[in-house]
């Protein structure tokens, strides 16, 4: 079952030429020649961008500096524990989203709930798709203990995620992407499917929405930063409507306000991405990044480490990833099995690793 979903909006001068500017943006971006290297720190450099600002967001307390001490160096914060876990999870959960980026397939709703489990894995551990809420959830002022927004209730909440998915899918190709991400936001933060994270995981499925589409950028584009530095924007134009209840307007209010604050919150993250890109690149190489989205994400970091040395061992693999000895080693396996990578010395206590001929030319 699911209850149709028709959202109210207008395109306005403001959004129209907005868009302009993104199809603009967009075109010059890709014409860059972006060299691996720079690419790579690109994208690291706005992964943690995305995780830092979407859990700063909804109250974390770790600086840009705890966030990549955390993730990239693995280092401890002592006392802040809780939101260690959150930025592991977000890290994860959005290199899930690449994954299933890749795949360029309808968007579906275990896609939603593998994601949201990812946010809540503290960043470890196998995930299941996580099931929607059975109960009655409100958003409240911190300050005031108020009543922000009332979500529908628990029991309509399958019909209505069905019906955003399914006019999700049906609408590819007919709305613009951005127009598309944007109301998905909107309407999956309206139904509020979970007791936690909804931000986080409606700013991941906006993520997945817009590469999908064609907006991918290379991955080194941080929609959560324009988030976080207008926040109390991002705030009042996704709480509209008549009343703070869903069910007394607030699911066919206008969202146009909504769709002109994303729509512009995009073109002022591709602008900051043509700048540091263009200053970045090196016109004397090739754009090679056609080649990197071959590599899951696992792998692209891991150059990063190649990007200093020609050989690694599974120590130099478990330092990066935080990772066991043995688990570092069933890795580096499986990507000699996928051609990734190739063994140099098939020594058993120290076996070293290349990149394999098809990867070799990155460096």
């Amino acid at each position: 079952m699911l209850i149709k979903f028709v959202p109210v909006y207008r395109i306005t001068n403001k959004i129209a030429s907005a868009l302009i500017r993104l199809e603009g943006l967009k075109e010059r971006i890709k014409a860059l020649p972006i060299t691996p290297s720079v690419l790579a720190h690109l994208r690291e450099t706005a992964t943690l961008f995305s995780t830092h600002y979407s859990t700063k967001i909804e109250g974390n307390r770790l600086s840009e500096k705890d966030v990549e001490g955390v993730l990239i160096k693995h280092r401890h914060v002592p006392g802040r524990e809780r939101d260690e876990s959150e930025v592991k999870g977000y890290y994860r959960a959005l290199e899930e989203v690449e994954r299933l980026a890749g795949k360029r397939t309808a968007i579906t709703e275990k896609q939603i709930q593998t994601i949201h489990a990812y946010v809540l894995s503290a960043g470890k551990g196998a995930v299941v798709p996580t099931p929607y809420r059975d109960g009655q959830n409100v958003v409240k002022d911190s300050l005031t203990g108020g009543i922000v927004y009332m979500p529908p209730e628990a029991r309509d909440v399958p019909a209505l995620m069905a019906g955003m998915v399914d006019w999700l899918n049906a609408m590819d190709g007919d709305i613009p992407a951005p127009i598309r991400a944007a109301i998905t936001h909107y309407q999956f933060a309206t139904i509020h499917p979970y007791y936690d994270g909804n931000g986080r995981t409606a700013r991941l499925l906006t993520t997945l929405v817009l590469h999908i589409g064609g907006y991918d950028l290379k991955g080194i584009y941080s929609l959560e930063e324009y988030y976080a530095r207008k926040l109390q924007a991002y705030y009042d134009v996704l709480t509209i409507g008549p009343s703070h209840n869903y069910y007394l307007g607030r699911e066919k209010a206008d969202i146009t306000g909504w769709l002109e604050y994303f729509i512009n919150g995009m073109a002022d993250a591709f602008e900051k991405v043509q700048a540091q890109a263009g200053a970045a690149a090196d016109n004397a190489e090739g754009d090679a990044s056609p080649i990197l989205r071959q590599l899951d994400p696992r792998q692209r970091k891991a150059l990063t480490i190649f990007a200093r040395q020609e050989l690694i061992t599974s120590t130099d693999l478990a330092g990066l990833f935080n990772f066991a000895p043995r688990t570092a080693r069933a890795l580096l396996g499986q990507w000699v099995k996928k051609g990734f990578l190739a063994v140099a010395d098939p020594s058993k206590k120290a076996r070293k690793y290349k990149l394999s001929k098809k990867f070799s030319g990155l460096f």
